[in-house]
């Protein structure tokens, strides 16, 4: 018995933020918003898909951004991804060392939950 796969990664965001989080999910990064299953809609919330990532985020009564908790999403530009992020107006980190063969950026949704950007070198 072994984990073989990660089905989705979860985070929160405030109440009543879904249409801030489209603006920037769907709108900049590029993901494509699908039906939540009708027993959890009424939590609010939305989900998000881009090929095989799977991306929920959750609404939290009392949210606050975590420091260090982040995903690591893999883009094939990230050069582009990061200035389109930019100037929309979002918070950008790309002084980010390279890790173990990929340059990599730190962008900050519009609730300043922390998302890593990853290029393959």
């Amino acid at each position: 018995m072994a984990i073989y796969a990660l089905d989705h990664i979860q985070l929160s965001i405030p109440p009543q933020a879904e249409d801030a989080a489209r603006a920037f999910y769907a709108g900049i990064l590029g993901f494509v918003e699908v039906p939540k299953p009708a027993e959890l809609a009424g939590r609010g919330g939305a989900w998000f898909e881009q090929g095989s990532v799977r991306l929920h985020l959750g609404i939290e009564p009392d949210f606050h951004p975590l420091k260090k908790a982040h995903p690591a999403l893999l883009t094939d530009d990230l050069a582009a991804l990061v200035a389109r992020v930019r100037e929309s107006g979002y918070l950008v980190d790309d002084n980010q060392p390279p890790l173990d063969g990929y340059y990599r950026a730190h962008i900050f949704d519009p609730f300043g939950n922390r998302i890593e950007l990853m290029q393959k070198i």
